[in-house]
């Protein structure tokens, strides 16, 4: 088999990032055909994904591992970006003359994530997570009226270029410890020298990264003014697309301690806590739904770190599977978000008031996503969290389980908000119908469907997840 078939998916992207690099220097701009290239491109991306999701070998010097855990991420990568680029008919919040650009930037970070996921080389996979990082900052930077959110790009880079030298300074501790920059050296050596503390720290530094970009306290400073700040459409992006690559570069990293060590796992237990405690605490507070949802994926990245810091195959399926989940439901209260907002404005949880009638199709996904982020049965959600907490119980962990379960329970309150602003408030000011296409409503019970499914029958997925995980270096 040629080499280069292992690379289709991240050439493909490559290719619709061309073309949109191309359609940016024209000076005609026609929103709507750039929209419908950018949907088509986005879903032959899906496809191509899916054909070459079984591809498995190495490229570049083993630098670049395929195999069905990368394979799986991609997907999911793709399944993100098309969703997120099927919402951006009404691109409102972004320039049109911006639009070129911004599709260019998708495809550019879509490559970069996908690149990240399939990395084992710790330089490529800094260069990969720069890559993604700084796109990220110009979506970011782009929504109209920045005058007005102009401190949100600012921020947004500080904290992300400070990050990116805590990580590369944890990388030459590695590489000072381990005498070489490759996976699978650091899986064989480091367990042997992880007691030593400039091993830890390394490998933590080297996380600093990741957790950056997965909003893990306390590397989520950035997330509440970003998730507020930036466009509806990058803002969704952010929260599903891109937390799939941290995802997966933190699952791929904190397996290399092989669990050898004490420090690190109480740190990653505290990690753990702090942040579903922090986000659950702060989110009962807010009034913009973004910055709600944007605490909340603080507190669900330390759901998943429970998963994750289990150093088990089926801890890190757990893992998978909530990502999955975490996906399919963020993009759903996402997406409400953007068919009611489709003027490009934030959205306030009392503009929710009557939703029910306005729209009860969007009602019920809002719902259903809420409570799938809660983790209230029969959701996708629950399934996860009950995955994750199985894992952390098979190794002992019954005191995060616990203080996990309370948080869960926390939780409930905030999104038990949103959800008593759609169904049992009346609007103080009469809101303008919302207007749900025909696509849209196919997605959106799509999207009900699929957090039902997944919750009632998820033995397909769980194999899946656990067959990924397997393939774990």
């Amino acid at each position: 088999m040629m080499k280069w078939v292992l690379f289709v998916p991240e050439l493909f992207y490559t290719l619709m990032a061309l073309v949109f690099f191309g359609a940016s220097l024209s000076k005609k701009v026609d929103p709507r055909r750039l929209y419908v290239w950018a949907l088509a491109l986005a879903g032959m991306g899906l496809l191509v994904s899916v054909l070459f999701a079984r591809q498995e070998g190495m490229l570049f010097f083993d630098a670049y591992r395929v195999d069905l855990f990368s394979q799986v991420f991609k997907v999911l990568l793709a399944l993100g970006t098309f969703w997120v680029i099927f919402s951006c008919s009404e691109l409102k919040g972004i320039n049109e003359r911006q639009h070129a650009e911004f599709y260019f930037l998708m495809a550019v970070c879509t490559l970069a994530m996908m690149m990240l996921v399939s990395a084992v080389e710790l330089l490529t996979i800094y260069v990969a997570i720069e890559l993604s990082s700084y796109s990220l900052y110009l979506l970011v930077s782009m929504r109209q009226r920045a005058d007005e959110y102009v401190e949100t790009g600012i921020k947004y880079f500080m904290i992300g270029v400070t990050a990116s030298a805590f990580m590369i300074f944890g990388i030459s501790l590695l590489f000072g410890m381990v005498k070489s920059t490759y996976v699978i050296d650091v899986v064989r050596v480091l367990p042997t020298v992880i007691a030593q503390p400039a091993a830890v720290v390394g490998l933590v530094l080297a996380l600093s990264g990741f957790f950056f970009k997965q909003a893990l306290f306390p590397f989520h400073i950035w997330a509440p003014d970003v998730y507020q700040g930036a466009a509806n459409q990058v803002t969704t992006y952010i929260g599903t697309a891109s937390k799939m690559a941290a995802a997966a570069m933190v699952i791929r990293f904190v397996g290399f301690s092989g669990g050898e060590s004490g420090v690190l796992i109480k740190l990653l237990v505290a990690l753990s806590i702090l942040s579903m405690t922090f986000g659950n605490l702060v989110a009962i507070i807010q009034k913009d739904l973004k910055r709600l949802l944007a605490y909340s994926s603080i507190a669900h990245a330390g759901y998943m770190m429970i998963g994750i810091l289990s150093m088990s195959q089926r801890g890190f399926a757990s893992a998978i599977y909530y990502a999955l989940a975490y996906l399919v439901m963020t993009y759903a209260c996402f997406m409400v978000i953007m068919r009611i907002a489709e003027d490009g404005r934030n959205l306030q949880i009392k503009e929710l008031a009557g939703l029910h009638k306005r729209s009860p199709l969007l009602a019920m996904t809002l719902m259903l996503g809420l409570f799938g982020l809660a983790g209230i049965p029969p959701t996708v959600g629950f399934t996860g969290k009950f995955l994750v907490f199985a894992a952390a119980l098979e190794k002992g962990y019954l005191a995060l389980v616990i203080i996990g379960m309370i948080n869960a329970t926390i939780s409930l309150y905030y999104y038990l908000i949103v959800i008593k602003a759609a169904y049992l408030l009346e609007p103080v000011h009469p809101y303008p119908a919302v207007y749900v296409d025909s696509w849209t409503r196919y997605l959106s019970i799509i999207l009900v469907l699929a957090m039902v499914y997944l919750g009632v029958f998820p033995d397909q997925f769980v194999a899946l997840t656990e067959a990924a995980a397997r393939s774990l270096p």
